[in-house]
């Protein structure tokens, strides 16, 4: 995904390493020549007008409309921006300069050893060497120049050109180039894995076409998406991907919605429902009414989610960056110390023998195995995760979900489908039912509650004759208004309760969902309605036992109800006839024991929860754009089975990162010792320094292949 820069106040870069920012700007390239105009995601003007003349630094990956017109008239060559538009490097052109280095080193080792050349002495031998160094080393050396103007003086380019110049010094013309070659290939290799990476979460914009057909006076029309308006009717074919947000017009389609929620299985949709960006369609053409702005649809809004999330960073990566800062100065004042201090202290002190020995230093301590690997192995876990239907908000939140010990729940919707159905309708003799009916249809259809709609669905058309004065929605009770002058109230039984409405039996002893209803300051009777248990619910708790997380189900509904859906389950705690207060309260109880929580809910109703909770993870995010915001976790569909998913991603993520710190540590401390003491040369500090990269990396990114 396009990296963007981030700066403090006074202009510096915080939000990634030097290393870093070349990296992502040569995967980025990479990308563009890979996908083309797909690897263009849409960003607001407002970021493009941030961008100011001369700031220096690179921009991301351009976007489409850039790419097409002519930069002559509006930028000047030193406007900061990158005017190479050398995005459609091949792999063999990024190789291409390591390729001549490797060939000239290679037959100066012949004339050096196997072929000796009487010529092949003095000024002709160096600058055959310094031409072998150029490709790979020049563009290093620039880069550590333009490191020292931005204020990071220790970068990992400057150590690479001390060390390799250094080796030149002293005559060691091979070793000096072979140094730079291997680093200049595993950045290659670096940039290429970070490609996967990326095009792991590109591929959810495969699935936003740039064109659309439309219908104009019932003929079809091509145009580009992003021109669609709001109520144009677009048609579509089996097989097209929807580009906007809109509403079925046609009686029934089934569509795939893979790409955005991980789910393979066909979704069926009837006239009149939502169907988003990025569906396909599967079988007969479909009519889809536009009703959200392509820049404003769930699928822009994931998009933009999963490119800001690498800019969360976990606090390991932040640890290992803040730790580079200071070792990388204090390893540069040790080589000056080992090539210095032992002249006042070995009698047979060679300068040349111990600045060799600083410099294998040198190159050993370079830290791009940690601060390359680490990030890639935080974008391999939003990637795979992405790519299973789950958003994480940041790196941060992978790591945290690693560690969570309660899984807190929902019943509504998480564990239950949030179907409701009717399945009694029990009122007093003194009321008449039609009518009494009627009125809380009518005064149900101003909520959006699942209970709502399921007493709509039993009741029919709402009769709009009715009327409602001082409708009120009572938070964790139930909704009163008034009717023909007299009070209605409909919820649970504790809006009973809160107006002292008297009733003659015992809600404890009914299981289902028991709605109440009172009239005119009398209790009429009541409606019974039944939710059914998803049908991976059971294994997602199974699940997360065999992860060792302890679950609670914290809930609005009634506590027969709720503790009747969590003993069929196996959950370990269950409260029912909870307030929103109510929850936040459990969940404070659950925290004072030191214990890390993450809630799953909606992400609207239970934003307190939410808020407080160390992971707030939102089921079908896809329905709600507040949801999206509110989460810090988004379950792009209903399926609750994702959520030990999640945090399995988590655990994996960050065993790979510990695993990468491990080995670079340990290889770099071993060789560190042996480079300091003159049983180290070059060919070691390579492997300690590129070889253990590369290791690194290629652990990082078996978390993409994994299966979760």
């Amino acid at each position: 995904m396009e990296h963007k820069h981030k700066y403090d106040a006074q202009g510096k870069q915080i939000c990634c390493s030097p290393q870093e920012a070349k990296i992502n700007e040569k995967a980025d390239e990479k990308l563009v020549q890979q996908e083309g105009a797909k690897a263009l995601p849409v960003i607001e003007e407002k970021t493009r007008e941030r961008h100011f003349k001369g700031d220096g630094h690179f921009h991301g990956t351009r976007f489409k409309e850039e790419l097409d017109h002519d930069h002559s008239n509006e930028h000047s060559d030193d406007d900061g921006h990158d005017h190479s538009h050398d995005e459609n490097k091949s792999t063999l052109q990024m190789f291409l300069p390591a390729i001549i280095s490797f060939v000239l080193l290679m037959i100066a080792i012949a004339f050096d050893n196997w072929l000796p050349q009487s010529w092949f002495t003095g000024w002709v031998r160096a600058v055959w060497y310094i031409i072998a160094y150029a490709p790979v080393g020049f563009p290093v050396i620039k880069e550590a120049f333009e490191s020292i103007g931005k204020g990071d003086v220790f970068s990992e380019f400057l150590l690479m050109s001390i060390a390799t110049i250094g080796a030149f010094v002293i005559g060691e013309y091979p070793e000096g180039v072979a140094v730079m070659l291997f680093y200049a290939v595993g950045e290659v290799f670096q940039t290429l894995a970070v490609t996967r990476a990326k095009t792991n979460i590109k591929t959810l914009l495969d699935q936003r076409p740039d064109e659309v057909t439309i219908l104009e006076n019932n003929q079809a029309k091509t145009v580009k998406a992003a021109t669609v308006s709001i109520g144009n009717i677009i048609q579509l074919k089996p097989g097209e991907k929807l580009g906007l947000d809109g509403e079925l017009l046609s009686e029934t389609a089934a569509f795939n919605t893979a790409a955005l929620t991980g789910e393979s299985k066909p979704d069926t949709k009837t006239k009149g429902e939502t169907v988003l960006a990025g569906m396909i369609n599967l079988n007969t053409v479909a009519q889809v009414k536009v009703t959200t702005a392509y820049t404003d649809s769930k699928l822009s809004k994931i998009l933009e989610l999963v490119q800001n999330a690498t800019a969360q960073k976990a606090p390991t990566e932040l640890f290992i960056r803040k730790f580079a800062k200071i070792y990388t100065p204090i390893v540069v004042l040790l080589a000056v110390l080992i090539t210095i201090v032992p002249y006042f202290f070995v009698g047979d002190y060679v300068f040349s023998q111990w600045l060799y020995r600083a410099l294998v230093f040198l190159v050993i301590s370079c830290p791009c195995a940690l601060v390359i690997s680490i990030p890639l192995g935080y974008f391999g876990g939003i990637g795979a995760a992405s790519k299973n239907g789950i958003l994480f908000k940041g790196s941060n939140f992978l790591d945290a979900i690693a560690e969570i010990k309660n899984v807190v729940m929902d019943k509504t919707g998480t564990m239950t489908e949030g179907v409701f159905k009717v399945q009694e309708v029990v009122l007093k003799s003194e009321f008449n039912k039609d009518e009494i009916l009627k009125m809380v249809n009518a005064l149900e259809s101003q909520s959006t509650h699942p209970v709502a709609t399921a007493i709509h669905q039993y009741v029919g058309e709402i009769d709009n004759s009715i009327r409602l004065d001082n409708t009120e929605e009572i938070a964790g009770h139930g909704l009163k208004a008034n009717v023909n002058g007299k009070e209605l109230l409909v919820g649970n039984f504790k809006l009973m309760d809160k107006f002292n409405i008297s009733y003659d039996l015992d809600p404890s002893t009914i299981v289902y969902t028991l709605i109440a209803i009172a009239y005119d300051g009398k209790f009429a009777g009541y409606i019974t309605i039944a939710d059914s248990i998803k049908e991976d619910a059971q294994l997602t708790i199974d699940k997360l036992k065999a992860l060792g997380v302890k679950t609670t189900m914290l809930s609005g509904d009634k506590s027969t109800v709720v503790k009747f859906v969590a003993d069929k389950l196996g959950i370990n705690n269950a409260f029912g006839d909870l307030l929103p207060e109510d929850k936040v309260n459990k969940v404070k109880e659950i925290k004072t024991k030191n214990e890390t929580v993450a809630f799953v809910g909606d992400g609207v109703n239970d934003a307190p929860v939410v808020a407080l909770s160390d992971v707030g993870i939102a089921m079908g995010g896809l329905g709600s754009d507040a949801t999206i915001e509110t989460a810090d976790v988004v379950i792009q569909d209903d399926r609750p089975s994702k959520i030990p998913m999640a945090i399995n991603i988590g655990k994996q993520t960050k065993k790979i990162v510990w695993q990468n710190i491990a080995l670079a540590f340990g290889v770099k401390a071993i060789v560190l010792v042996l480079g300091a003491g003159g049983l180290a040369t070059m060919w070691e500090a390579v492997f300690a320094d590129v070889g253990v990269a590369l290791l690194a990396i290629l652990n990082a990114v078996r978390i993409q292949r994994m299966k979760f």
